[in-house]
């Protein structure tokens, strides 16, 4: 399975071309409506809000994912998980917000060493997945990409949580290099082309040289294999069964790293070399950036012209999102690009930036192009949607099935969302009900730092800029009560008391 990017074998079809094979598809896939989709789930990694043309990017180009947004529905209220990682794809394997899942933060084990590649911990036992709910409907299940609920050798590796192959990056910490030694298949080591180095040494002294940033690039590009898996495994599925994909690519998650190839799109984007930091450097970050995303939109293109190719693509529902808002390391300019599409916070914030992310549903003949829902849904909401499509029963958490608003139909409403958050200096707790959101920044040290309190209306300010918490003792009162609702977490770390 070893195909580099330019040799995926595929019908030519070009950005341009997919948009009028999936047009046509529209029109003729009508017919399929009354038989349970086929189910395609992408996930970015540290993508913004404001990181895709449909959501107002002007940098960066994502023709793929502006036309399934054109012919989709584009969410304008959809939250993650959580604030990083590892808590958001808990909640969103699980159907339970941060207040109920197990992983409320992203733990690491082992180090950043081949040898001591550990993971992070794994979901709780008695949590089924996404994926277990799925397959006991008899559907096919894979996740091509980045997992990060649990490292090799531990039940919670995902051949083990109900997918039936699994290819990608099993550690976090592994998913920080775009150019690892190995990446997982089934279980196994999957060997790549490239030498070992750790993602976060930085260059020593400055350079202007672009041969100098040539040790933090390697042969084979690990988004290239990602694509190639995810097309070889639908190219393997049984017409009669339906499928699961889980494709979570990496990008454009730090370190800022890109074949070069991508980056000629972005020749005359201002830019200056970044020399220090927390991640390997690279002379052109912001163009860097924007080639790791495009680099993506046109592998999603690839993958949908494969489904089509298969004869997929005209039931089969597929959904885009990001696991949360964007960061700063490695040196993104999340100002440059205006990544959070205006929304105060970024990653590790409760705040709108921080939370709020993208999301385009597109089902050719189901989902009514050109729609935009300002629906308030989160992470949590698409276990149960997913198991409405398929037929199952969801297990019980705090999501509410989103398919009366993909189809049409009356669409039950969150009485609140709640979010935590238990990094030292950013701990906080956030809940959203209807309009009012409120932030509980918790104190580091219980005795001597105070819990500080912010309420933002969203409906008049939209960019939490007034604090108004003083003047709505009641609303910040139900706030708290909410708030106290959670579960408390056997781990320790995992709790503010």
């Amino acid at each position: 399975m070893r195909t580099p990017h330019h040799a995926v074998s595929l019908l030519a079809f070009a950005v341009l071309a997919l948009g009028g094979c999936m047009q046509a598809v529209s029109l003729a896939s009508r017919t399929a409506s009354s038989s349970r989709p086929n189910i395609v789930y992408i996930l970015a990694d540290d993508l913004g809000y404001g990181d895709l043309g449909a959501y107002g990017q002007r940098v960066t180009r994502t023709p793929v994912l502006d036309r399934l947004a054109r012919e989709g529905m584009v969410f304008t209220r959809h939250y993650a998980g959580s604030t990083v990682c590892a808590p958001s794809r808990a909640s969103l394997m699980t159907g339970k917000d941060t207040g109920h899942v197990s992983i409320r933060g992203n733990r690491e084990l082992g180090s950043f060493l081949d040898e001591e590649e550990r993971g992070q911990p794994p979901l709780d036992a008695d949590e089924p997945t996404l994926a277990e709910v799925l397959r006991s409907g008899g559907y096919a299940t894979a996740i091509v990409g980045k997992w990060g609920l649990g490292g090799p050798d531990s039940p919670g590796e995902p051949q083990r949580r109900g997918f039936d192959y699994a290819f990608g990056y099993l550690d976090h910490k592994q998913a920080h290099n775009y150019y690892p030694t190995h990446l997982w298949e089934n279980g196994k080591r999957f060997a790549l082309r490239n030498r070992f180095f750790i993602p976060h040494a930085t260059m020593a002294g400055t350079t202007t040289r672009a041969e100098d940033y040539k040790f933090y690039a390697g042969l084979d590009y690990a988004p290239d294999f990602l694509t190639a898996a995810a097309i070889r495994w639908l190219g393997e599925r049984k017409q009669d069964q339906p499928f699961f994909l889980y494709l979570a690519y990496t990008t454009p998650h730090a370190a800022l790293q890109v074949p070069d190839d991508e980056l000629a799109a972005y020749e005359g984007l201002p830019d200056k070399p970044l020399n220090s930091g927390d991640y390997t450097p690279h002379p052109r970050p912001r163009a860097a950036r924007a080639g790791m995303i495009s680099r993506m939109d046109t592998d999603i293109g690839r993958v949908l012209a494969a489904l089509d190719a298969n004869g997929q693509l005209g039931n089969t529902l597929v959904i885009f999102a990001s696991d949360n808002g964007p960061g700063r390391e490695g040196g993104a300019d999340l100002d440059f690009f205006a990544s959070t599409g205006g929304l105060r916070g970024e990653k590790r914030d409760l705040y709108e930036g921080g939370i709020r992310v993208p999301m385009i549903a597109w089902w050719p003949g189901r989902i009514t192009g050109e729609s935009r829902s300002n629906h308030v849904s989160a992470f949590w909401d698409v276990m149960p949607s997913l198991a409405e499509l398929a037929r199952v029963k969801a297990p019980p958490g705090q999501g509410i099935s989103l398919v009366p608003t993909l189809l049409g139909g009356t669409q039950r409403q969150h009485e609140y969302l709640y979010w935590e958050f238990h990094e030292p200096r950013k701990a906080a707790q956030a809940v959203l009900m209807g309009n009012w959101k409120l932030i509980r920044h918790r104190g580091t040290d219980r005795a001597k730092s105070a819990d500080r309190l912010e309420l933002f209306d969203l409906s008049s300010d939209p960019l939490e800029r007034t604090n108004v918490a003083k003047a709505q003792p009641k609303v910040v009162a139900r706030g708290l009560r909410l708030m106290d609702q959670r579960q408390p977490s056997p781990q320790r770390e995992f709790n503010f008391n």
